[in-house]
């Protein structure tokens, strides 16, 4: 890749003021007070997010709320997507794969490999040169931009590298992915996961930090929406009967809304092996279609406006044609949804309808970084079925969701979500203790607060 055109993501200033009907006034003055803190420590320096993607996927989203944040407080912070070509994210696809302990589409990490990949990321450097200066602060987001760090550091800036994915157990997989990854890493000065079971045993002593995400009660993704709105949403996408006049179905396969209506599940992700779609549909028709009115949608985005995930595609391509081989009652109580993302904001609306219109959310992923879907639905007063992996594993304690612990067992999946829909009044109550856990752990204040912690260490340290 002879030239590289990294972009600018313009991001509105946001005002932490609005979230003081969500957190209230004593968390609301702590949070302006470490902000004050660190507007002062950063000085002339601008902090700097740089990562592959504007759109699709928790990186991206939390990325335009922290860094609006960080703008209306006072902070010059920037946020940049590199550019890549097709082979350079088949290669990052294949390290977040075995980054997760899968071995993806099983290629390559070699050599070969290793030289393209370096050579892309300093196409991206050349061209940022100038605009990145001495002393400013840069936060790199998963495996896409770690071999930046290194470029970086020779011009004297300060590095942290974010590392949003890992797996509960290390194998031969996620050794392959440490091993291409770490002399970009080795002189970083700073490493951030979501999950403590995620650090490498290579980062034994030292500077790590643990930051779990967050969500933004105030986003168009979590705001509050009226039954009426919700359902003109839901509609919208095609999912339910009386689409508004103008509206384009987002449902995917030839089929049409649900012809009868019932407690509806559903799993937002990407179209993601890790995530298992497919497993979710096999499971739902295997234990729940027939034996409940219950419907399941599985909303995902469209394929073609992920750029940094190539796999999307072909994921989407199996999913439908399980789809079409499920028997008929089945295939009449599931639908696959690709929802547009040519307007992010209103891609956002109709995942935050989707999950309040939902009786259950699940999240059956086979790993998981940091669930952002498990905590949106919980917020939304949702009971969550979800596997026992990952980051999952912290934000969903007793009382407020089920926990599978083998994300393969079908049957235990389905065999949940039935028993779940066979009792209403345990459902509403896990809805209510899953939202406060969520406003007490999950909210933006806390993650800004880390974040301008962590910002003041790199600048100090």
């Amino acid at each position: 890749m002879a030239v590289a055109q990294p972009r600018d993501v313009e991001v509105v200033p946001r005002s932490v003021a609005s979230l003081a009907r969500f957190i209230g006034a004593r968390r609301l003055a702590a949070l302006e007070a470490v902000a004050t803190n660190a507007v002062r420590s950063a000085g002339s320096a601008t902090i700097w997010n740089l990562n592959s993607t504007a759109d699709g996927g928790g990186v991206a989203e939390m990325l335009r709320l922290l860094v609006g944040y960080a703008a209306g407080l006072g902070v010059d912070a920037r946020w940049v997507v590199i550019d890549g070509d097709p082979e350079f994210f088949a290669i990052t696809k294949r390290l977040h794969n075995r980054l997760h302990g899968a071995g993806g589409d099983g290629g390559a990490l070699g050599p070969r490999e290793q030289a393209h990949y370096s050579d892309v990321l300093q196409a991206n450097v050349d061209a940022l040169d100038g605009r990145i200066r001495k002393n400013d602060v840069v936060f790199l987001h998963d495996p896409q931009t770690a071999g930046l760090a290194t470029h970086l550091l020779t011009h004297g800036v300060r590095v942290a590298w974010r590392c949003h994915i890992g797996a509960d157990h290390a194998n031969g997989f996620t050794e392959e992915a440490w091993a291409f990854l770490r002399p970009h890493l080795d002189k970083c000065h700073t490493f951030v996961f979501s999950h403590p079971a995620f650090v490498p045993p290579q980062l034994a002593g030292r500077d790590v930090w643990i930051i779990a995400p967050s969500i933004d009660p105030t986003s168009p993704k979590n705001a509050p929406l009226p039954p009426a709105r919700v359902r003109e949403l839901v509609a919208r996408t095609g999912l339910l009967a009386g689409a508004p006049a103008g509206s384009t179905s987002a449902v995917l396969g030839g089929a049409g809304p649900f012809t009868s209506e019932g407690p509806l599940v559903v799993q937002v992700s990407r179209w993601d092996h890790l995530k298992d779609m497919r497993g979710v549909m096999e499971g739902f028709a295997e234990r729940v279609a027939g034996a409940s009115p219950a419907r399941l949608a599985l909303v995902g985005p469209a394929v073609d406006a992920v750029v940094d995930d190539p796999e999307g595609a072909q994921v989407l391509d199996e999913c439908l044609a399980t789809w079409e081989s499920l028997p008929p009652v089945a295939r009449e109580a599931i639908r696959l949804v690709g929802l547009p993302m040519d307007d992010v904001s209103a891609n956002a609306r109709l995942v935050n309808a989707m999950q309040r219109h939902a009786s259950v959310v699940v999240q059956k992923s086979l790993q998981e970084g940091f669930g952002l879907t498990v905590t949106e639905a919980m917020w939304k007063s949702r009971p969550v079925v979800a596997s026992a992996v990952g980051g999952i594993t912290g934000q969903v304690p007793p009382g407020t969701g089920v926990l599978i612990d083998d994300p393969t067992d079908l049957d235990a999946f389905g065999g949940a979500v039935l028993t779940l829909l066979a009792r209403p009044a345990e459902m509403t109550a896990m809805g209510r203790r899953a939202r406060r856990h969520v406003r007490a752990h999950y909210l933006s204040d806390r993650h800004l607060i880390d974040y301008a912690r962590l910002m003041e260490h790199v600048l100090t340290d």
